[in-house]
Order: C-alpha cells, then sequence, then structure tokens
C-alpha cells in the first residue's frame, strides 16, 4: 500500500498553493475545474506524494489541530531562515530528539507544517 496524497480543503486555494510550491518546495502537478465553484490543484514531491488542495465554496474551520504533515529538509538551519524570511512564525522547536531536529509552521489553512532534518 502507498500513501498517494493528503487532501487539504481551503477558502484561500491560490495561497495555499503559493505556499506549497516556495516554502515547502512542491510542484504544481496539476489544477483544474471539475465543476463550477470548485477547483482542485495537486502539488507534488519529487516522490510522488500529493497534497490535494480543495476550494469548493463551503466555509471551512480556521485551525486543523491534530494533524501535521511533515516534510524532511537537509538543513533545519537553511530552512527556519527562509520561514523567517517568509514572515512564518515557527513554533515547536527548533527541537532535538533523538535521530533529529524539527519545527513546525502553520499553512494558510491552519495545518501544522512540520520541517524535519534527520540526523546523518
Amino acid at each position: 500500500m502507498n500513501c498517494c496524497w493528503c487532501t487539504i480543503t481551503t477558502e484561500k486555494l491560490d495561497e495555499s498553493v503559493e505556499f506549497y510550491r516556495e516554502v515547502v518546495g512542491l510542484s504544481v502537478a496539476r489544477r483544474f475545474s471539475p465543476n463550477p465553484g470548485t477547483e482542485i490543484a495537486f502539488l507534488k514531491d519529487e516522490n510522488g506524494f500529493e497534497i490535494e488542495l480543495l476550494q469548493n465554496g463551503r466555509p471551512v474551520g480556521t485551525e486543523k489541530e491534530g494533524i501535521s504533515l511533515g516534510f524532511e529538509v537537509e538543513s533545519l538551519a537553511d530552512t527556519l531562515a527562509m520561514v523567517k524570511s517568509k514572515k512564518l512564525a515557527a513554533f515547536g522547536g527548533p527541537a532535538k530528539v533523538p535521530g533529529a531536529s524539527f519545527f513546525f509552521v502553520k499553512d494558510p489553512n491552519g495545518v501544522s507544517i512540520q520541517f524535519v532534518e534527520n540526523d546523518p
């Protein structure tokens, strides 16, 4: 079994696409409107995992608690500097646990995004 994507419902599709492209480093795989009032964008990483952003005109809650998406980075320090340059607030670190260091930011939809640097 392979995890193929994670869906995030949004009211801020363009802002969300920009976040996942510029902050997380994903590329737009496809973007389309299956019917009036609905727009979908899939963004993917180099391994094929995708984030589906769904805007369908229905209101969504502000904070998405209890779930986070983790992304491995080569340099936590460089990623933290980039995040700060985009005026995003880091939280939950940088913290060190056995085998890794990490911190979090929120995406435009309130989803926690964890950046992790694994120890060599």
